[in-house]
């Protein structure tokens, strides 16, 4: 018996550990650290249409218990990122999640009808990302915009299931899941960065040159899991939850939460291995709980 397999959104999981977009690459590099075939789902970074830059450096920066960052989207654009990178990534067990982001929804609808037929299991939609600095975000804050980006890449994503990335900066972040669901979104991942500022106060400049970065890391694991049980409590379609995962003990408060499988990130720059020792911590627990990650999900007593 796997008690760490999950179905997600139709698509079988081997156990609910994710590694972040944003925060490896396309596995390349970690690969040499540790066996992919040990993860459950690779979140790939994000693509754009045409090859991206990102912001000019210092765009990253620690900050206590986490990091801010503003990479601005650097990658080679979908079409390298197809002919490059998808094949060698197929060679592993775990699942392909593709996350794209742009600045008009045409530019989300165009992305996701080139990685439709290509064999990515599951499409992420990131309509929340802080760092850049145009288009995006406004997805992300507005129920009506969430909902009619979700439609576009729903109508072109063809058989492929759809999951939408929720920013944490909004007043109702419910609102915007349902948005999205209502707009066909298969499945729900949040929650994406907190947007913040860091100041170097010899020079009394922001450490970004972006000014402004996303915050991650272990201190938003809080603001993560309210998010998420508020979620799951709003919608009903599968939810990847986020934001803070570093250890056995944060990833059981977001499954409890509500989560159906869980992302890590940040933490791999602490420990490149969290994600493995995760998977096999998770494992112990679920052995000596004679219980399963389905049965662990939303398992919450409220108060």
């Amino acid at each position: 018996m796997n008690r760490l397999a999950v179905s997600f959104v139709g698509v079988k999981l081997q156990n609910p550990v994710v590694l972040n977009s944003g925060c490896v690459g396309f596995g390349r590099e970690y690969s040499e650290l540790f066996d992919l075939n040990k993860i459950g789902a690779i979140a790939v970074k994000g693509l754009t249409l045409k090859p991206r830059a990102g912001n000019p450096p210092p765009r990253c920066a620690e900050t206590a218990s986490g990091m801010l960052n503003a990479v601005g989207f650097q990658n080679p654009g979908v079409d390298a990122f197809i002919e490059n990178d998808l094949l060698w990534l197929r060679q592993f067990k775990c699942k392909i999640i593709a996350n794209i982001t742009g600045n008009h929804e045409d530019e989300f609808a165009e992305l996701a009808w080139k990685l439709a037929n290509t064999g990515v299991d599951i499409i992420e939609v990131n309509i929340s990302c802080p760092n850049i600095s145009d288009g995006g975000i406004i997805f992300g804050t507005q129920p009506e915009a969430a909902k009619s980006v979700t439609n576009a890449v729903k109508k072109h994503a063809l058989a492929v299931p759809v999951m939408v990335k929720l920013s944490p900066n909004v007043a109702d972040i419910a609102s915007i899941a349902r948005a999205a669901v209502d707009g066909g979104a298969d499945a729900i991942s949040l929650i994406n960065t907190l947007t913040g500022m860091v100041i170097d106060t010899t020079t009394k400049r922001p450490v970004l040159q972006n000014n402004v970065g996303g915050v991650s890391g272990p201190a938003i694991l809080p603001i993560a899991v309210r998010c998420v049980w508020q979620v799951a409590n709003a919608v009903n379609v599968p939810i990847m939850g986020m934001g803070g995962i570093c250890d056995l003990q944060s990833a059981l408060q977001m499954l409890l939460a509500g989560a159906d499988a869980v992302g890590i990130g940040t933490a791999l720059f602490a420990d490149p291995l969290a994600a493995v020792k995760l998977v096999d911590d998770l494992q112990e627990y679920c052995e000596i709980n004679k219980t399963t990650i389905a049965d662990l999900t939303g398992s919450l007593n409220a108060w």
